[in-house]
């Protein structure tokens, strides 16, 4: 084992490992927080409890480690050969004999795992967490999970009666300045307030809170007749919960499939052509996904090396750049062939071939080239551009915008001495 993983190696997987999960938490908690927001807000309007906004982020985060664990793997391999490079403790591996595709061993037995994991978060995982959040959103809305009684409104149930509460203590249980109006089909309307009141459960009828009140008034009124004031100390009034409307099934929309299903699905002659389409679309969508995390390596060795004597990071924002946009392209690809615009295989697996020979081409450039450059077009245009900038606003405002040596090539090509730091 120890010649198979050498001490390089172990190296190596510590530069990675520690990148790779501070970017996965940090591009997770982005996500997370950006949704909470939007729950948090949405609980308040529906009047729901706080828990239930932790509980829906929960079902959200398979959705996004989707997305963050393959950022996290590119960026940790990204940073670690970044510092290789910088160091200059990549040129004397390369001195001693280990190509790239070497240096690579462990990384990409960290892939093959992060691969593993990925499949079985959007195949099973996602599905599963995606319907409990639909669920938990449909409830929420229905009342199912105990949405609260507005304070200081009139609330309406069953069409029957009408509620208002002027404030509550010790979380909801202790009502004050309590209001209710209740009729019935022949006419008769009960207008009752009472200083303080408090919800309690019918253990014969799970369909029955009572409200306990006390200290109050009652006026009867009836349709012929003069109406009937009576006080009270305490009364008890049942109130019929509205029913609450079934959730669907699973399987409304085919992103709540699981993969063994989605294949059931999209290729059965049962199905039909609809279901086949967006199965198939969806299935296609959830493998380039998973399948385009084993080119990340190359990826990350061909943006992470900067050229010689040079610090520029053009190729840490390139490559964030391609991993985000290559999975909305995906998203796009799989909506487009959902509605039958285009064949699933192509709208998916054409754009991954376009990446896997980009990825190869930049590949090939730095490892096999001598002195070659994956975006070396792109390095030399961000340089004259960082020239550019510094003749007109002056050097001291670029420097921690643009690299120092950009800005020392420019006093260079003028005739100056070079800088010395």
């Amino acid at each position: 084992m120890s010649r198979f993983i050498t001490a390089t190696d172990r190296y190596i997987f510590r530069l990675v490992l520690v990148p790779m999960i501070g970017v996965f938490v940090l591009a997770a908690s982005l996500l997370l927080l950006e949704k909470m927001l939007r729950l948090f807000d949405f609980v308040s309007v529906e009047g729901g409890p706080i828990s239930v906004v932790f509980e829906m982020l929960v079902n959200l985060v398979p959705e996004y480690a989707g997305l963050a664990i393959p950022l996290g793997l590119m960026l940790g391999i990204l940073f670690a050969f970044r510092k290789l490079a910088i160091s200059s403790e990549l040129d004397v591996m390369k001195a001693v004999g280990w190509s790239y595709t070497r240096l690579l061993r462990v990384p990409f037995l960290i892939t093959l795992a992060l691969v593993a994991l990925n499949f079985a978060i959007v195949g099973f995982i996602q599905p599963q967490a995606r319907f409990a959040y639909e669920e938990m959103e449909f409830e929420l809305r229905s009342g199912a999970l105990g949405a609260s009684i507005k304070v200081g409104e009139f609330n309406t149930i069953e069409d029957k009666m009408a509620l208002r509460i002027e404030g509550s203590q010790d979380d909801g249980r202790q009502l004050m300045g309590v209001f209710a109006r209740i009729a019935d089909n022949d006419g008769q309307v009960l207008s009752i307030s009472a200083r303080e009141g408090r919800f309690l459960a019918n253990r014969e009828d799970r369909n029955t809170i009572i409200l306990r009140l006390v200290d109050g008034v009652i006026v009867h009124n009836v349709a012929k007749g003069s109406p009937r004031v009576l006080s009270f100390s305490q009364h008890d009034l049942p109130i019929d919960l509205p029913a609450l409307e079934q959730f669907r099934d699973r399987g409304e929309d085919e992103r709540e499939y699981k993969l063994p299903e989605l294949l059931e699905v999209g290729w059965s002659p049962e199905s039909t052509a609809d279901e086949r389409i967006g199965s198939q679309a969806n299935f296609n969508y959830r493998m380039v996904e998973v399948v385009m995390m084993l080119m990340l390596p190359f990826l990350s060795v061909a943006l992470g090396v900067p050229p010689k004597r040079s610090t520029s990071a053009l190729g840490v924002f390139l490559s964030i750049v391609i991993v985000v946009a290559y999975h909305k392209i995906n998203q796009y690809g799989s909506e487009v062939a959902e509605i039958g615009r285009i064949d699933p295989f192509l709208a998916l697996w054409g754009p991954f071939a376009v990446l896997f020979v980009l990825i190869a081409y930049m590949y090939y450039q730095v490892a096999f080239v001598p002195g070659g450059q994956a975006i070396g077009f792109l390095e030399s245009a961000y340089a004259k551009v960082a020239r550019r900038l510094k003749k007109l606003v002056g050097r001291d405002k670029l420097r921690g915008l643009v690299p120092d040596q950009d800005i020392h090539m420019q006093d260079d090509d003028e005739g100056t001495p070079p800088h010395v730091a």
